[in-house]
């Protein structure tokens, strides 16, 4: 390896050094060093390859830029650098370098250039007389289709299947598969595959039974010149894995098409379920696909009036793509609809800083290749829009509205509610939500590139945290609401009681007097009796007043023979009071 380096080195400074007035030999001379310089390039980094070491792996890969350094176009050293990137895992490098043959990609280009030539033609044609009505003209946005992406690839491969190599397809459409993009893999993987098998198959029937005879085969004991016959594809392992992997991409695919349905049709909770199959499926799946699922949950829980759910699935996604500009935006709305002004605030103002940081690099973050919901021509207006938001906020907060939060929406329940749903709910939200467990979902997802999972991990923890701790806050609001309102509840019901029992008391009385009055009506004798120990209990009451005696008054009888009858008449006047009796000697 290291001669190999020395000697491009000379060649390279010798080549350098020599004028361009040299001779056809010469220059023919130093093209056929260079090739030679390639081919040893290529066959060391083979055999560095085959040892499936990552370090001699990574040595192989300098082996095969110093070929394509001398020779860029090098269909050998393409492929090898390719597998090499795919070995490292280094997906993002293999989708950089064949990001030509990545199919939505192709398509956006050719949808934008039909609509940058469909603006030109416009402006050219402003004078002229318009042959079509304006309501035909084709709309911006395109849906996305599978079939129209297989079409046009297929299209786009037999033209030149031959010409360029059947393995980018197989090493491009892996690639895609680990960074998310699984309708790119989808269709690049079935692509590779139907080509490889093609050209397998031409390649036996070129070598079938009718085509040999006689002539074919030499004379002479010479056997090398024959040909060797076709063999199946070098590698069956990967044929199998491939196998796989795509079948893998079309469930996902299967699901996630059920779920979006669902979500469209207004059925949340049937679009929950089936997300929760691929999030918490046993087998992982891809960053940028999770983080996608993530955000469309997020929507499903939005819509149902899950808020604590629709924040916890944002502040994943935001954990998997720091960048994502739907995420921010649909937290801030969540915040905003429970009225936690402070928060919001916060996530619209990193909002503003990546739309700022879109305007000054005048692209979209991150690679060509990936996906965004949102167009750059749409930023300036976001932006505005963003502005004005930001400071109305900023005046609300400033009238004092940041106390006013809506605990009740925030755990899901309606005011008014029990103590026992209120602790059922906060339950349920402090073990899902918990910050220990909100970093799980990382295990299930596989990362694109030597990313630092722990910042994924602080960043989830984070998050998690402010949301749990916001759930505390308002199980400890929403309690102290129910226990007032418990204790003026038994409050009531204690004054009602006693209301109530006053009543009876006084109708009781009522009936009474109105007992003691028919009584009295229907046997006046017993009223007379009654009435002539009222007014003698009456100056006897008198008599003890203006002697200034404390003693109570006594009620003296005369002598009667029969007691057993004035004690019937007094029962029968209904005079249940007792008396005080001063008792004497009595002698008969």
């Amino acid at each position: 390896m290291v001669n190999s380096s020395s000697t491009s080195r000379k060649i390279a400074t010798m080549t350098t050094s020599t004028s361009p007035c040299l001779g056809m030999n010469e220059k023919k001379h130093w093209w056929l060093s260079n090739r030679k310089i390639v081919d040893k390039y290529i066959k060391d980094a083979r055999s560095l390859m085959a040892s499936q070491e990552q370090g001699e792996i990574a040595s192989a890969l300098k082996l095969l830029d110093a070929a394509l350094a001398l020779s860029p176009r090098l269909e050998v050293a393409l492929e090898l650098k390719a597998r090499s990137l795919l070995c490292l895992r280094r997906f993002k490098d293999v989708a950089d370098m064949l990001q030509d043959y990545i199919p939505s990609l192709k398509m956006a280009n050719d949808d934008s250039g039909s609509i940058s030539s469909s603006d030109g033609s416009q402006q050219l044609s402003r004078e002229r007389v318009k042959l079509l009505p304006s309501d035909n003209s084709d709309p911006s946005f395109k849906c996305f289709s599978v079939s129209d992406l297989k079409k046009k690839v297929i299209a786009g491969l037999c033209k030149n299947c031959d010409k360029e190599g059947q393995w980018r397809y197989l090493i491009l459409g892996q690639a895609c598969c680990h960074l998310g993009l699984m309708e790119d893999a989808m269709v690049l993987l079935q692509t590779g595959k139907r080509l490889t098998t093609a050209a397998f198959r031409r390649q036996s029937i070129s070598w079938s039974e009718d085509s040999f005879s006689l002539s074919s085969f030499p004379i002479s004991s010479d056997i090398s010149t024959l040909t060797a016959p076709p063999t199946p594809p070098r590698n069956l392992a990967e044929s199998e894995s491939v196998t796989q992997l795509l079948a893998h991409i079309k469930l996902l695919l299967r699901r996630r098409t059920a779920a979006l349905a669902a979500l469209d049709a207004g059925l949340y909770s049937e679009a929950i379920r089936h997300f929760n199959k691929i999030l918490e499926g046993r087998r992982g799946a891809p960053q940028g696909f999770l983080a996608e699922c993530y955000m469309h949950r997020a929507y499903a829980y939005k819509a149902s009036g899950r808020i604590a759910e629709s924040i916890a699935d944002c502040n994943k996604t935001l954990a998997l793509e720091p960048a994502c500009i739907q995420a921010l935006d649909t937290r801030a709305s969540l915040l905003e609809i429970i009225r936690c002004l402070p928060d919001c605030l916060h996530d619209l103002e990193h909002l503003k800083l990546l739309y700022n940081s879109i305007l000054r690099d005048r692209k979209l973050p991150g690679p060509a290749w990936k996906r965004h919901k949102v167009r750059y021509r749409e930023i300036p207006g976001k932006l505005c829009a963003l502005t004005t938001k930001i400071q109305e906020l900023k005046k609300r907060v400033a009238s004092g509205e940041t106390r006013n939060v809506d605990y009740y929406a925030l755990i899901g329940l309606r005011r008014g509610c029990s103590r026992s749903e209120l602790e059922r709910a906060h339950l349920l939200l402090s073990l899902r939500h918990k910050p220990d467990k909100s970093i799980n979902f990382v295990e299930r997802c596989e990362f694109a590139d030597d990313m630092d999972i722990d910042s994924v991990k602080d960043r989830a923890k984070m998050s998690a945290l402010l949301l749990y701790r916001l759930l505390q806050k308002g199980y400890s609001n929403v309690m102290s609401t129910i226990m007032d309102e418990e204790a003026a509840e038994k409050q009531r019901k204690k004054t009602a009681a006693i209301q109530s029992q006053q009543t009876a008391q006084a109708a009781a009385i009522q009936s009474q007097q109105a007992a003691q009055n028919a009584k009295m009506e229907s046997n006046p004798s017993a009223a007379e009796i009654s009435g002539s120990i009222r007014i003698n209990s009456n100056e006897n009451k008198v008599a003890s007043a203006s002697s200034g005696s404390t003693t109570t008054s006594v009620f003296q009888g005369v002598f009667c023979r029969d007691l057993a009858a004035v004690g019937n008449l007094l029962s029968q006047s209904g005079f249940n009071r007792p008396l005080a009796v001063k008792f004497e000697a009595l002698s008969c």
